[in-house]
């Protein structure tokens, strides 16, 4: 057996041997640069306390790794097409565990941002590198099958990201959460030299570069201003990055007409089937990211779990993902794509009406059904979607076809954060002044407990450590009088801590329900706009280039 796989995937004549090793080689590449966001939502808590990271200090360090991540698939997704589809692989593993190893070394919130950044550009080239991979490894006829367990496994990096670094912090700080991904990422590099075939596209001519830097242009500034104005408002910065999205955007669409070998037909939209499927995962993963976003922060604050408590209760989601991924490679052939597509996306719409009904008396089982629901809608939808995209590109365009439904993966998930993470905040806010009307709770505690739910807890804590130390004082007074008044004080305080921490905690989980119940009319929405786009009956599928006997192309 050769150490080194040197045979091209398009040269072989028969499928791949050992493919279903090399798709765990994929799949291993995927369950990290999954795990990097997820992991970070049980180590944020710890990693802002060490550095004294502010709010946007603290929004940053998880949007700097999306920002790269969004604006440099479809670029680096051609290039690994032209050039190497395994060594884009490689060279992405490469550079995200060193970015994870400056991570490790970071000191400020400076130097966190950057490592993120460093991690989310080794990411751009390795989503799309797994999915062209995968396609151009497998055979027509096994090749839904393969993407279902590549789907699966984001799935169960949603829910692994934070078991694992709950685990982590009960004994390490938050820092060791970005070293795990070193060993995970040389893991991978040695399977993908022993296990995946090389590959690339033997007809592709040169690459549009215009049209490259376009996408670079309009995706980073459309994820910038996504990011910047829900957060921290519509002021120049988000304002003038919408414009120059706006006007990016347009450039590229007609760039990208006009050019005879362009880096996306954009024609393809035209076609239902494609556009279905772009706009199912994007709006799937705008209800999934966004729900995940408020769900940590409610079982972490409002129901005391810890990191590894917390990502111990994920695991349901991550089991119904599975199942799910089973149910859909069963029925699609069956019933076709449409109905499995929208079957998911009902039950996503109904996981998020489920959460409607959280309350200040709601418990963890309150959540199971939910979270269930979610994963099995997870597991129908999502690889449908990414079988008919990339079904759409030659062979020549695998890299292309896996960017851009990681593209709208992505935008997705930044646009559920954004738009339901800054209703959350709002709601909250909203509510918690209501629920301390009437208090003597200051103007400025009252100004930084409306901040997050986190920052509302501490404020609690602050009032029942000032309660603490009046007790303390009252029981070290010689002076009866003084004693007395000391011990009303305390009780007082106590009295409002309590008080404070079941508004917080009231407050929020209104705010749960508030931000589900939007989520869920938008998924809904999406819904039904998706099941009118996606065709009926299954699109004749060409037999693509990598199942015919190809033009030998060099080793890469």
């Amino acid at each position: 057996m050769r150490l080194v796989m040197t045979e091209p995937a398009e040269a072989m004549e028969r499928p791949y041997a050992r493919r279903w090793w090399a798709l765990l080689v994929l799949c291993l590449s995927l369950l990290i640069i999954v795990m990097a966001n997820t992991a970070l939502t049980v180590a944020a808590p710890a990693m802002t306390q060490d550095l004294g990271l502010s709010s946007a200090d603290l929004q940053w360090v998880i949007d700097g790794y999306t920002v790269p991540y969004a604006a440099l698939m479809l670029l680096l997704g051609a290039i690994g097409d032209k050039y190497s589809r395994r060594g884009a692989l490689v060279l992405g593993l490469v550079v995200f565990g060193g970015g994870a190893v400056f991570g490790y070394l970071a000191d400020s919130a400076t130097t966190v941002i950057a490592a993120r950044a460093v991690m989310g550009g080794g990411a751009a080239m390795i989503m799309p590198a797994t999915l062209s991979l995968l396609a151009a490894t497998f055979p027509r006829a096994e090749r839904a099958k393969a993407i279902t367990l590549w789907t699966a496994t984001a799935g169960l990096a949603i829910a692994a990201g934070p078991l694992v670094a709950g685990a982590l912090l009960e004994h390490h700080g938050w820092s060791s959460t970005f070293l795990i991904n070193v060993p995970v990422a040389a893991l991978a590099v040695v399977g993908a030299f022993v296990l995946v075939p090389p590959s690339r596209a033997g007809s592709r001519g040169r690459i549009d570069y215009g049209g490259g830097l376009l996408s670079v242009v309009w995706i980073a500034a459309l994820v910038y201003m996504i990011i910047e104005g829900p957060h921290f408002g519509w002021g120049v910065k988000a304002v003038t990055a919408a414009i120059v999205a706006g006007a990016a955007l347009v450039a590229f669409v007609v760039w990208e007409l006009r050019h005879p070998r362009p880096l996306l037909d954009v024609r393809r939209f035209t076609d239902r089937r494609f556009a279905g499927s772009n706009l199912a995962v994007a709006l799937f993963f705008l209800a999934v990211f966004g729900a995940f976003y408020y769900l940590t922060q409610h079982l972490q604050f409002v129901l005391g779990y810890d990191a590894l408590d917390t990502g111990l209760r994920m695991l349901p989601l991550a089991g119904a993902v599975f199942v799910g991924s089973a149910l859909t490679g069963y029925l699609t052939p069956r019933v076709g794509m449409k109905w499995t597509v929208t079957a998911g996306m009902v039950g996503g719409t109904a996981a998020l009406a489920l959460l409607t009904q959280v309350d200040a008396g709601s418990s963890y089982g309150d959540f199971v059904a939910p979270l269930i629901v979610l994963g099995l809608a997870i597991g129908l939808a999502l690889s449908p979607c990414t079988d008919a995209i990339m079904g759409a590109f030659p062979e020549s365009e695998l890299g292309v076809g896996g960017a851009v439904n990681d593209t709208s993966l992505e935008l997705g998930g930044s646009l559920g954060i954004a738009i339901l993470g800054s209703l959350l905040a709002t709601s909250y806010s909203g509510h918690l002044s209501d629920a301390t009307t009437g208090s003597k709770l200051p103007a400025s505690a009252l100004e930084t407990a409306q901040d997050s739910v986190g920052a509302g807890y501490a404020v609690a804590r602050g009032i029942g450590d000032k309660a603490r130390q009046l007790a303390e004082q009252a029981a070290h007074t010689s002076d009866p009088q003084q004693a007395e008044r000391l011990r009303a004080q305390a009780g007082q305080l106590r009295g409002g801590a309590r008080q404070m921490a079941d508004a917080v905690g009231s407050s929020f989980a209104d705010a749960v329900a508030h931000t589900s119940l939007v989520g869920a009319v938008i998924l809904g929405a999406g819904t039904v706009v998706v099941a009118l786009l996606l065709p009926r009956k299954e699109k004749a599928v060409e037999k693509p280039a990598a199942e015919r006997k190809p033009e030998t192309a060099g080793t890469r």
